[in-house]
């Protein structure tokens, strides 16, 4: 796969991803999907779950999606039930949805915005677009001091010495998820989720981890041919 390409969308129906790759066919813009079965969640654990069906685009293309999703949804929004969960928001969650359209679908961003305008409160292209641009400000801040995975970190690199090689490796990817873990802002711009400080460690934890596994190896090397000549 193109290294370009990067996640713009997550979906759990595979009916649901068609429905945007038709879309990005229709425009020609170029994407690819994956299929994962495990998802690696911060807590640094393998769990299986449902199939995610991840759709990738290159970040120049997002703000290009992003427009063409919301055209796109604003033909639906006219026919849409009133008994649809939207309608019982108040104007203060209402406006959330339009200051934080990240965490919702296109759909609801262009639904209240519609409830906002027929109740008097329309809200302009130069405010969206500058509401928009605060939130992509929001999002560019670190995650809080990850204080506990760090000590975790650094524990399991250490304790690597007398307990078995696989502790190593969960040093590992304790100092590769701290160190490299970035998140995709809605405008395709990739930033590193933590701190400074938080990634110096990291990378710290990482490299022990990875010296503590190579002299474990190296032991048991020199462990086994001891009693293979004895």
């Amino acid at each position: 796969m193109d290294s370009d390409f990067i996640t713009y969308q997550k979906f759990n129906d595979p009916a649901l991803a068609e429905e945007l790759t038709g879309l990005l066919d229709e425009h020609k813009i170029e994407y690819d999907v994956e299929e994962e079965s495990f998802r690696f969640a911060p807590s640094l654990v393998l769990s299986e779950a449902p199939t995610e069906y991840s759709v990738k685009i290159r970040s120049e293309d997002f703000e290009k999606v992003n427009e063409l999703l919301k055209a796109n949804e604003a033909q639906n929004v006219d026919g849409v039930e009133k008994d649809y969960y939207l309608f019982s928001f108040t104007d203060a969650e209402l406006m959330e949805v339009v200051t934080k359209a990240d965490e919702w679908s296109a759909f609801d961003v262009v639904l209240a915005r519609k409830l906002l305008a027929e109740k008097g409160k329309e809200i302009s292209d130069q405010k969206i677009e500058a509401i928009q641009q605060q939130r992509i400000e929001e999002l560019k801040q670190p995650e809080p001091p990850q204080t506990f995975w760090v000590t975790v970190g650094y524990v399991i690199a250490f304790t690597g010495i007398v307990l078995p090689l696989f502790i190593c490796v969960i040093g590992l990817f304790i100092g590769w998820y701290l160190s490299t873990f970035k998140k995709t802002l809605p405008d395709g711009e990739q930033v590193y989720a933590y701190n400074e400080k938080d990634r110096r460690n990291g990378q710290r934890i990482f490299y022990i981890s990875i010296s503590i596994f190579v002299l474990n190896i190296v032991a048991l090397i020199i462990y086994y041919s001891y009693f293979k000549n004895n």
